[in-house]
C-alpha cells in the first residue's frame, strides 16, 4: 500500500463512496460530494460513484455540477432514465427550462410507470409556460 497523502482521506476508492453514500443519507450532501469527488476522480468509469455524485451535488444545491455529473452518466448509457430525470431536475433548479424539460420528456418516455417523473415533467412545462406569458422586462 502507498503512503496516506495529505488532504487525502483514509481508505480507498469503495471507502470514500460507501462513506459518501453515509453522509448523503445522513443529509451531508456538501461533504458526500467531496469525498465522492474523490472517488469518481480516481475511478471515472464507477457509473455508482458517479451517480452518487450527482445526487450529492443536487442535494448541496450544485446544481450546475450536477447536471455535469449527470451528463456524463448519460453520454455513457443514454436509456438511463434515472439520469435523465436527474438532469431534468438540476436543470429545472438552474433555471435551464428547455433542456430541463428535454430530459424529463425522455425520462417519462423511457419509464411511464414513474409518476414522479410525469408530475416533474408537467411542472416545468408549467414553468415554461409562465416565462413564455411574461413580457420581456420581467422575465428572470
Amino acid at each position: 500500500m502507498g503512503e496516506q497523502r495529505p488532504g487525502q482521506p483514509d481508505g480507498g476508492v469503495y471507502e470514500w463512496y460507501q462513506r459518501g453514500l453515509q453522509l448523503l443519507g445522513d443529509r451531508n450532501p456538501a461533504a458526500a460530494a467531496t469525498l465522492l469527488e474523490r472517488a469518481v476522480a480516481a475511478e471515472p468509469a464507477s457509473r455508482s460513484a458517479r451517480e452518487a455524485l450527482a445526487r450529492a451535488q443536487y442535494d448541496a444545491g450544485r446544481y450546475r455540477a450536477a447536471i455535469d455529473s449527470f451528463q456524463a452518466l448519460i453520454e455513457v448509457n443514454p436509456t438511463d432514465d434515472y439520469a435523465q430525470f436527474g438532469l431534468g431536475l438540476a436543470a429545472s433548479r438552474a433555471g435551464e427550462l428547455e433542456l430541463a424539460a428535454e430530459h424529463l420528456a425522455l425520462a417519462v418516455a423511457m419509464r411511464p410507470d414513474q409518476s414522479h417523473y410525469a408530475r416533474a415533467l408537467r411542472g416545468v412545462r408549467a414553468r415554461r409556460g409562465l416565462v413564455e406569458d411574461l413580457p420581456a422586462e420581467e422575465l428572470p
